[in-house]
């Protein structure tokens, strides 16, 4: 045995071999699965999510580890372990040499046990603040001074990094971020361009981060904003560029090379980090399926203020569009040190403690729970039910809700198509009733508006149907939402008849009014999926009146069934067309209706007026018939038919009369505004029926 000593360090040639229990056992909770000895390693990757294997950027750098144990060993390769006395920390071990040596470490001291047979190697004994001097010989000891306070290896999550689940609903980061306070920094990090190597990035991005949380930011804007998710590096498992010199170079990687780059970074930064592996519920996921195999996905988990946080630079960075396969980037403030709690729905990594959580979940939990997308918590939503991504349908129906901290406008698609669904929106939320045209197996896609002008995938269910109502059979006009609700009364429209979204008349016909803001136009459609009702025709099952601020809808339908009445409107002095708000569905069972159309009015039926009879848009032939309207601000009124018969006005102030069918195929009420003029306007256009 050869002593070597320095002021700071002895050094020892021996014969050693180490092994930790405290190191076994940790190793042993790292994992809830028994791993297969001759299993290949597993693979992980893919964007949000491009499921794919992957490989280990470290491959290459060859065991740039996070002061971990080599995971493989082989015989007479020079290798490196670290380790610590845990219970007072007052150094750490470095061994260099061959697998086959003898010794043990124990406690607070070393325990030496010579064996006849071995390899010959050197032991350093050092404090633990200060650098091995052996390790100064590799070009992995750089990876080795981890942060900045000297720490060589991250510790491993306890239960002050645990956070609650469920979810408290008080933040969606795992601690208090005021998002404004990085606006300036944002800004910068995203327009820092790579000069030369990776060292020299880290520090123009550190110039402006005065913390560890800023310095952690900084990294995670940069890699969002310039590097791009791989797709042909994904699909071509034997393709290994995942070095971050190589990543620099073409800006492009795999959610492994994320991760990496990420942790690097910010090792160099100062920050200590690590590299998570896992299952994800990305790109290509169906909703209840299970996992096994290859992890697919890799992330990272960072120290700061004392705790453990996750977050996602692969998934941050954007999306890959499923039919055209290419990436787009897309920035998604979520996956910035996420609340555990939220990450857990679609992270889980290959050790529980990586959750955060307490109590952490199990895989079979994973699989099950629902998975809410990022853009769900992103738009304000708190919670839907059911709380599983499979439904089973009751009666022919499935009901689903969601409840948001703020008014949000939703839409949804059955199998792909706005149909088979009644969305009805809440001042905190929606509900939504889905009746499956078929039995056997249909997608729902459940999408929110929120702040922006872009609709959202937000939720995403299979439906198991065993029995199709083919009673409810639901107009294909009819829109979202159904009833009215907090928008109509943003669009002007309040105070509603009926506040609910269905109509139920038995004698086909019904009466609807609310009232309307100054300034605001309605105009109202019918819409069935059995004629008579056309395009020409749809408005003319609705007549409209107008008093004070009030607008009623009379409706008449045409035969029984379910039609959709869809209601538009305008600023009266603002160019464009008019805005659908929403609609009512009306249903009728009565197979005797026939309600022919209502009379056909022009632009000079005055909001004020007011039609009693006759409402029937067809006249009968060769007959008298009565007409009773009360017409605001005209002088003259009359009826041309073959002739023309004045109306007079009555005490009530309605102008009353009557005319003859006889002889003609239309008839019209015309009106005369001012006396002084002899121009008179039509008002009213009726048809009379064939002898």
């Amino acid at each position: 045995m050869e002593l070597k000593k320095d002021s700071n360090a002895v050094s020892i040639d021996m014969l050693l071999i180490v092994h930790s229990e405290k190191r076994r056992a940790a190793q042993g909770a790292h994992s809830d699965r028994q791993a297969d000895p001759g299993a290949p390693p597993q693979r992980r990757g893919g964007l949000q999510g491009v499921g794919n294997g992957i490989r280990r950027w470290q491959k290459l750098e060859r065991n740039e580890l996070h002061g971990n144990l080599v995971e493989k060993q082989h015989p007479q390769q020079t290798q490196v372990i670290t380790s610590y006395d845990n219970q007072e920390r007052r150094g750490w071990i470095g061994v260099v040499g061959s697998t086959r040596t003898l010794g043990e470490v124990r406690g607070r001291g070393l325990l030496l046990s010579p064996k006849p047979t071995g390899t010959q190697l050197t032991v350093e004994v050092h404090p633990q603040d200060a650098m091995p001097q052996l390790l100064k010989k590799f070009s992995l000891a750089k990876r080795f001074q981890g942060d900045k306070n000297g720490n060589t290896r991250p510790r491993q999550p306890g239960g002050k990094d645990a956070h609650a689940y469920p979810w408290d609903r008080s933040s969606l980061k795992s601690m208090p971020l005021d998002l404004r306070q990085f606006e300036k920094l944002d800004t910068y990090a995203s327009q820092v361009t790579v000069k030369s190597g990776l060292d020299a990035l880290v520090s123009d991005l550190l110039q402006e981060a005065h913390s560890d949380l800023e310095r952690v930011r900084a990294i995670w804007i940069w890699i969002c904003h310039h590097i791009e998710y791989d797709i042909e590096a994904a699909q071509e498992k034997d393709r290994q560029a995942f070095k971050p010199t190589t990543i620099l170079q073409t800006q492009k990687t795999n959610c492994d090379g994320y991760a990496g780059l990420f942790e690097r970074m910010c090792r160099i930064a100062g920050v200590q980090c690590m590299t998570v592996p896992g299952y994800s519920k990305g790109f290509g996921y169906q909703p209840g399926q299970s996992f096994s195999g290859e992890f697919d996905h890799a992330w990272n988990a960072v120290f700061l203020e004392g705790r453990w946080h996750l977050v996602d630079s692969t998934w941050g960075s954007g999306l890959v569009d499923s039919t055209t396969s290419k990436f787009t980037f897309l920035y998604n403030e979520f996956y910035f040190l996420t609340h555990p709690a939220l990450f857990i729905e679609d992270h889980f990594p290959d050790n529980k403690n990586w959750q955060l959580l307490k109590p952490p979940q199990s895989l079979r939990q994973f699989e099950n729970n629902m998975y809410h997308k990022s853009e769900f918590y992103n738009k304000g939503m708190l919670s839907a039910h059911p709380q599983t991504s499979i439904i089973k349908t009751v009666n022919g129906k499935v009901t689903v809700t969601i409840e948001s901290c703020a008014p949000t406008l939703f839409m949804f698609m059955l199998n792909g198509k706005q149909e088979h669904g009644l969305l009805s929106l809440r001042k905190n939320g929606m509900k939504l009733d889905v009746y499956p045209p078929t039995v056997g197996t249909h997608k729902l896609q459940i999408f929110a508006k929120g702040n922006s002008e872009i609709y959202s995938s937000v939720l995403e269910y299979t439906l198991k149907c065993h029995y199709a109502d083919i009673d409810v059979r639901l107009p294909a006009e009819l829109h979202q939402p159904v009833g009215p609700s907090w928008f109509s009364e943003q669009m002007g429209i309040t105070k509603p008849s009926h506040p609910e979204p269905v109509i139920y008349t038995s004698d086909g016909r019904c009466s609807v009014s609310f009232s309307v803001e100054e300034g605001i136009s309605v105009l109202a459609s019918l819409h069935g999926d059995d004629g008579p009702v056309t395009e020409e025709t749809q408005r003319r099952y609705i007549f409209q009146l107008q008093w004070e601020k009030r607008t009623e809808l009379k409706v008449q339908l045409p035969h029984a069934g379910k039609f959709a009445l869809k209601i538009f409107v305008k600023k009266r002095q603002e160019p464009g067309n008019y805005v659908f708000v929403f609609n009512y569905l009306l249903c009728c069972t009565n197979s005797k209706v026939n309600w022919p159309v209502f009379p056909e009015s022009f632009g000079n039926w005055g909001q004020e007026n007011e039609l009693l009879e006759p409402l029937s848009g067809v006249l009968p032939a060769n007959r008298n018939v009565p007409f009773k309207l009360k017409l605001h601000g005209v002088a003259k009124a009359l009826v041309k038919g073959q002739d023309t018969w004045p109306l007079t006005l009555n005490r009530e102030g309605y102008w009353e009369g009557s005319c003859s069918t006889a002889g003609c195929q239309e008839v019209y009420v015309m009106v005369l505004e001012n006396a002084n003029h002899n121009f008179y306007s039509y008002i009213l256009k009726y048809k009379v029926n064939a002898q």
